[in-house]
């Protein structure tokens, strides 16, 4: 399994909950030190575990390092996008450039990595599978225009490819976290992070990465030979509560 932003969060979840499961587990990420301590702790799990520096954006760095992984540790077999990132924002105070970040982080690199992922699996004639993490609210998120657009995207994108690249045997779905108690919740305030509404959920507490995980590892799984193009959200029923939370 290969892993996008799998150093922390959810995405080293996934790592341990794969891991554990008996995968081979490769790492890509821009951190250097945050991949070398989760290997590290992997490891200690006797997880087969490699980590790769890698900006997503840049599709030369994407092809390259994908090269790299299948030369030295073989083809993966699963990919997980977990890689993105955001920051709060009213819509009016958005820049130009803000905008652009935030999409080319989420939407061309995951683009870039699944049509990497998918061209080298074609060329092999190999059947693979790609989980696209993305938010559990994709149609509307005060102080987040950027980030909404850019992983609703990601879902309209996950549907398509899971169209065209059926008949090559690669399956393609995304799986949407709600509020999940991460290393990176820290950067935001109560209110842009949602711990003000947390008991508003029909489930009202955090989720936990290792949740998120077993939801990606079903979808990975024998279990998930014959679904591709869905979206599923894992949020404590936060869809259900609507768009603006009650603060």
């Amino acid at each position: 399994a290969l892993i996008t932003g799998g150093g922390t969060g959810i995405g080293y979840g996934c790592a341990l909950e794969l891991g554990s499961l008996g995968a081979r587990v490769t790492l890509a990420a821009r951190r250097e030190d945050v991949l070398q301590d989760a290997c590290d702790k992997l490891r200690d799990h006797g997880i087969d575990a490699a980590s790769y520096v890698l900006n997503i954006r840049d599709n030369d760095a994407v092809l390259d390092v994908m090269g790299q992984i299948t030369a030295e540790r073989g083809l993966p077999d699963h990919l997980v996008n977990n890689a993105g990132g955001q920051f709060a924002s009213k819509a009016e105070d958005i820049s130009a450039n803000g905008f652009r970040a935030v999409m080319d982080l989420n939407v061309q690199g995951t683009w870039q990595m699944s049509a990497a992922f998918a061209e080298a699996h074609r060329q092999a004639a190999t059947p693979a599978r790609i989980v696209n993490i993305v938010f559990a609210h994709i149609d509307a998120m005060e102080r987040f225009a950027h980030a909404a657009a850019a992983r609703a995207a990601v879902v309209n994108l996950t549907r398509t490819l899971a169209l065209e690249w059926g008949e090559h045997g690669i399956l393609v779905n995304a799986v949407g976290p709600g509020p999940i108690m991460t290393e990176g919740i820290a950067q935001y305030d109560e209110s842009e992070s949602g711990a003000t509404r947390i008991h508003q959920l029909p489930v009202p507490r955090w989720g936990e990465p290792h949740e998120v995980a077993q939801l990606v590892t079903y979808l990975l799984s024998p279990a998930g030979d014959w679904i591709t193009g869905g979206f599923y959200p894992i949020d404590g029923g936060a869809q259900l509560v609507g768009r603006r939370w009650e603060v």
